[in-house]
This record gives C-alpha cells, structure tokens and sequence, in this order.
C-alpha cells in the first residue's frame, strides 16, 4: 500500500498542541483536509481509514476536516442499541438512513446544518494519554475558537460543548472518539442550523447523559450555534492550527471500508 503522509514546516506549530508526554517532541504541524464525498457511509470510512494511517506508523501529523451530511441520517454509536436509542418507525416513516460509526458514544442526528468536524492525529504507542487529556486536549482549544467566533460556549460532560447564555447550558456539539495503538481519531457534530425538531422525532432519551442535561427533552437541551459553515470551518482550522492543505486522502481504502463495512447490514445491527 503506498506511503501517506501528513507533513508541514515546523514554522506553523500547532497553537494548542495535542497531548504528546512532557518532554517529546511535538507532532508535525496539524493539515486541512478537504474531502468531497457524497455519502455519510464514505465520511465515516475516511475517518476510520485515516486513523488505520496513524495506527501504522504513516501519519506524521494530525489532519483536521469537517464536512456536513446533504440528508437526515442517524448515526449510532460503535456499540449503540439501536433500539435503545432510536426509534426506527419514526427514522423509517421520514425516510432517514441508520448507520453506524466507528467511535464510541450515543446516537447522533446529522444533515443540512450540522457541521461535522474530525481530527485524527498520531499518539505515541508507548505511553498514549488518557482519555480524560484526549478530550481536554480537543475540546478546550475548539471551545475557544468558538468564543472568540462570538458564541458563549464551555465543555460539559466528558465530550460536549455548551453555550452557556439566559437560556442556561445548552448542548451545541456531542463528540467521541476511538484510539489505537499509535493514533487516535476524535470527531463529532456542531450544530448550527440544525431542525432540532427532527432529533426529538427520531431519536428516544438517550439511556445515560451527563449531569448537566438534568433530564430534559431534546428540543429543551439542544441548540444551535448560528455562525453559519465558513466562521464553523474557520473556527476548526483555527483551534488546531490547520493551515496547510492536504490533497491525498487514502481512497482505497475508504472504498473497501464502504463497501465491506459502512454499507453492510451485518455492521450498522451488529449482527457480526
């Protein structure tokens, strides 16, 4: 399989570096990858195809994307119920796709308005961080950018970020992650735009939350941003210092993920 890798100039350090131990040498600077792909089954094959990159050694960097689904579909969790968390007569009456990613965490709703963002850097396979650094090491500098783009937002829970105005603390992003031994892949939602009505119609109370939802439905949790997509890609470019692009992408491998994986019934039911 050929070599891919993610290189720049040591001139544009990352601002918010990612929690390699103290004292080794910091990553190569963080690429911006944009990738057109047509399909939410291909954009959650990207991520994992990218992080089978770092878990071999061919990743130099992190590379930093975000893209955004043409259609409503449901997104589980890598070990989600999908009957736990999504009611399928509902997803089947609107016409809405149920696939499965390849990260941890609860279902998600995503189509026009939610941006998705990905980060997938390499880690030092003989002392990785912990998970607690992992999520304070992407969302802290995300939740700044977003500040600085004029939105009030804190991290809350273990993966989420909030705005935090009159209204009180409302989830605007839920995140998750999957490490291997020499990388790890962090991605997640940011809603902007978003028919939040939608998630209240397909998707039931999720069986666990963080302390700050304090039992409330969706539509009274969840809120939108507002920034609109170019200050969004701006505001992940920024917090992870991704200013170089990168024009390769592993697309073999993502067609192979696809095609064996991602639109295989056995892997979104878990029957396998």
């Amino acid at each position: 399989m050929r070599q891919f890798v993610a290189s720049a100039s040591p001139a544009s350090p990352l601002t918010s570096p990612l929690p390699w131990p103290a004292g080794d040498a910091a990553p190569a600077a963080a690429r911006w990858l944009a990738a057109d792909l047509p399909r939410v089954e291909a954009q959650l094959a990207l991520d994992e195809a990218l992080l089978d990159e770092a878990h071999a050694g061919r990743l130099s960097g992190p590379v930093v994307r975000t893209w955004m689904a043409a259609e409503p579909t449901v997104v589980v969790g890598s070990s989600s119920r999908i009957d736990e968390e999504v009611d399928r007569a509902a997803c089947g009456r609107a016409g809405v796709r149920i696939v499965r990613r390849p990260s941890g965490g609860l279902t998600v709703v995503l189509g026009p308005g939610c941006v998705m963002w990905s980060v997938v850097a390499p880690l030092p396979p003989e002392s990785p961080p912990p998970i607690t650094r992992l999520h304070e090491a992407m969302l802290d500098p995300l939740a700044a950018a977003l500040v600085s783009a004029g939105r009030p937002v804190v991290r809350r829970g273990s993966s989420d970020l909030a705005v935090c105005d009159a209204a009180g603390e409302r989830k605007v992003s839920g995140n998750a992650l999957r490490v291997r031994r020499g990388g790890v892949l962090y991605h997640g939602t940011l809603l902007d735009a978003f028919d939040l009505g939608l998630i209240s119609r397909l998707l039931r109370h999720p069986p666990r939350e963080p302390d700050y939802r304090a039992r409330r439905d969706h539509a009274s949790f969840l809120a939108n941003l507002g920034l609109g997509r170019s200050a969004l890609d701006a505001a992940v470019r920024e917090a992870f210092a991704a200013r170089e692009p990168l024009a390769d992408w592993p697309a073999d491998q993502v067609a192979g993920l696809v095609r064996d994986r991602y639109d295989s019934v056995a892997w979104t039911e878990r029957t396998a």
